[in-house]
């Protein structure tokens, strides 16, 4: 197997990112962070998605000698001003918890109307990989998806905001309401998501430097 590690022990993440590059590289193994001896992991305190990436890359080439993968992504609401942003995770506090996380967004966003509920998804993906002697190479790309906040939870799938959002591309649904995230397959929302566009952008330069080394 060729290995990739991705710094995440989001199993949802971990079986996408190798849905996608699987395509690239048919024998991947992504390993996770409860696959690898435990490491202390960088606070992710960058001012934006790229650098909160960059920090996990490369604490865990440090760490695990590995190629490896970081992602940061979160919502940005327009009526917002752009926020949670790179505080998405732990917008009602430190515990990542999507359901208060959810909760809070809808409270805040309750007296805003239909037309001014616009928001977009954005990924940035590092890869930092192991050069030379004792050298690391770094690339990062961005995906997003554009959509809108609902006034709702709707669906079981994926994560996070996920069952508040509805893509711009999105296919609507019979009420002609759109589907959010949350009800899309896993196919659909590979297709159209900001993790999906910036995996699929990263993903031959990834299966580049696997396949060489």
């Amino acid at each position: 197997m060729t290995q990739v590690f991705l710094a995440s022990r989001n199993a949802k993440k971990l079986v996408e990112m190798r849905r996608i590059l699987v395509e690239y590289v048919p024998d991947i193994e992504v390993l996770g962070l409860d696959d690898v001896e435990h490491y202390d992991e960088p606070v992710e305190d960058a001012p934006t998605f790229a650098g909160n990436a960059l920090l996990k890359a490369h604490a865990a080439v440090q760490a695990t000698g590995l190629p490896s993968l970081a992602d940061d992504s979160g919502l940005c609401v327009d009526a917002l001003n752009g926020m949670p942003g790179v505080l998405s995770a732990r917008w009602a506090g430190s515990a990542k918890d999507d359901a208060a996380n959810n909760r809070l967004l809808l409270e805040q966003l309750a007296d805003v109307p239909d037309e001014r509920r616009a928001a977009h998804f954005t990924c940035a993906v590092a890869f930092a990989y192991p050069v030379g002697a004792g050298g690391v190479a770094e690339h990062v790309v961005h995906g997003e998806m554009p959509g809108r906040v609902i006034r709702e939870t709707r669906g079981s799938g994926g994560f996070g905001y996920d069952v508040l959002f509805v893509a711009d591309q999105n296919t609507a649904d019979r009420d002609g309401d759109g589907r959010t995230s949350a009800e899309l397959s896993v196919e659909e929302k590979d297709a159209i998501s900001h993790r999906g566009h910036a995996i699929r952008s990263i993903a031959p330069l990834v299966a580049d430097v696997l396949t060489g080394l």
